[in-house]
């Protein structure tokens, strides 16, 4: 079906734009195009930067192979946007073109193991973890959308409806010394084999390091500083490899009305010069609209915004957007629930030039069956530096709790008196971005019974 849709597409598209379209249709159909594409490219360009190197190094590595962080993510990490400091990434990049790949999970011995298999619109398609599969060793086939074969005995095949694959895995780690040696023999055990090379000894190849990838600027930056032009010819390309599913078909129709179809150059000159000249504004104003819907698209509670979708969008193409600037690799609200706050209970942004506190009652924190954290990111959602290297407080660490049994954590710029050091979240001096995370809610959560506390402004 989606074959003749975009058979038909072509043909749209060879109508002249001149002739059919005014220039604010032309606007409106091109902020409506950047938006539903903005998670294709994004990943894309991650992609094309976590794997432009010759050999595995941290979270980087070439296609096929795991990429593992040995230890929690700091400041330095700009791959991508609100990343944890709780678990230790393994990541991949899959090519399904010509071939699927045999994902090898170990025995996690009991441990919280999450690995979401995302397709090139960064929707989730399969979770194999704790929580779905257990923490026994299990092989998995991830095959593309073209393929069909037989797959070997005790395989279990993950379609992907994308060429495209990502695998973001995050394995839980106290923090210890000796745990965290313990999941890096985990992370050693995961492992990525062309089907063909299956039961046979396997030895991946070396990368190719292309010397003009930017390996500096973080992915979020190179998007958002694509002209229109640029964006547009390369939507249409990725879209040949990891086509649109058929629920797009309305947005893809008036897509084609500027040209843009996939698998199809888009040649921004068949556009009238005043059409042209008014798309030029076009990311500005689509990455505006991205942002503002953080403000009006999210639940809110006692100042909180809760992402109240992620891992899997249908045709909510805002918020996928929204996800892929603000937090790439988002998973599945069973997996995790995301909320984020810029506003203390004065309804202020919040500052390092104030103090605060979060206040859970005694019994009130978290209800999760995996665990929680609460992180700090600057402005920009990226880590901010700090003398304690702590951008996270999670139950992982030694609080102390009030003689009633609750809790309080601390968020300040400076250091608080001693005892309370222990509970406290180091800010910035300006602006910045608290997320709570809650790795395998309870039910208590997925059915709005639990909230989180206000931030308090004390100081």
């Amino acid at each position: 079906m989606l074959t003749a849709i975009i058979t038909a597409l072509f043909a749209i598209s060879s109508i002249s734009a001149q002739e059919s379209l005014s220039v604010p249709e032309a606007q409106s159909i091109a902020i409506d195009a950047y938006i539903y594409g903005y998670p294709l490219i994004t990943l894309d360009t991650a992609k094309r930067v976590m794997t432009n190197v010759e050999t595995p190094t941290n979270m980087r590595a070439p296609m096929g192979q795991f990429g593992n962080m040995r230890s929690y993510p700091d400041a330095s990490m700009k791959d991508i946007t609100g990343p944890n400091a709780d678990t230790l990434y393994s990541m991949a990049w899959l090519d399904l073109s010509n071939e699927p790949y045999i994902l090898h999970v170990p025995d996690e011995k009991g441990r919280y193991y999450l690995i979401p298999i995302m397709s090139a619109w960064t929707n989730v398609i399969a979770a194999p973890g704790t929580r779905t599969t257990g923490t026994n060793p299990h092989d998995f086939a991830i095959t593309g959308p073209g393929w069909k074969g037989q797959l070997p005995k005790g395989v279990e095949e993950i379609k992907s409806p994308t060429n495209m694959v990502w695998i973001i895995g995050r394995t839980y780690c106290s923090g210890t010394a000796k745990d965290f040696e313990m999941v890096q023999d985990i992370q050693d055990q995961y492992s990525l084999v062309p089907l063909s090379s299956y039961g046979k000894s396997y030895a991946p190849p070396k990368g190719v390091v292309d010397p003009t990838i930017d390996m500096k600027s973080a992915v979020r930056t190179q998007v958002n500083s694509m002209d229109i032009e640029s964006y547009f010819k390369k939507l249409a390309s990725l879209m040949n490899d990891n086509p649109p599913p058929t629920e797009d078909a309305p947005i893809l129709v008036q897509m084609a009305k500027i040209g843009l179809v996939p698998g199809k150059d888009f040649d921004i000159n068949n556009l009238s010069s005043e059409i042209q000249e008014a798309l030029k504004s076009t990311p500005a104003t689509a990455q505006q609209a991205i942002k503002d819907q953080m403000k009006d698209g999210q639940k809110d509670f006692n100042g909180w915004k809760e992402l109240i979708v992620t891992g899997f969008y249908g045709t909510n193409y805002i918020q996928r957007a929204l996800v892929a600037t603000i937090g790439l690799g988002a998973c599945l609200p069973k997996d995790a629930i995301y909320a984020l706050t810029r506003l203390d209970n004065k309804n202020q942004p919040l500052s390092g030039s104030h103090k605060y506190v979060i206040h859970f009652d005694k019994g009130q924190t978290p209800p999760v069956k995996g665990f929680w954290s609460l992180t700090l990111y600057d402005d920009q959602y990226f880590f901010f530096p700090n003398p304690l290297n702590r951008y996270t407080l999670s139950e992982r660490n030694a609080f102390k709790y009030n003689p009633d049994g609750s809790l309080d954590l601390y968020i300040q710029n400076s250091s608080p008196a001693i005892d309370k050091v222990d509970n406290w979240l180091p800010a910035p001096e300006g602006a910045f971005i608290l997320m709570l995370r809650l790795y395998w809610p309870k039910e208590a959560v997925l059915n709005d019974l639990w909230m989180p506390p206000v931030v308090q402004q004390i100081e």
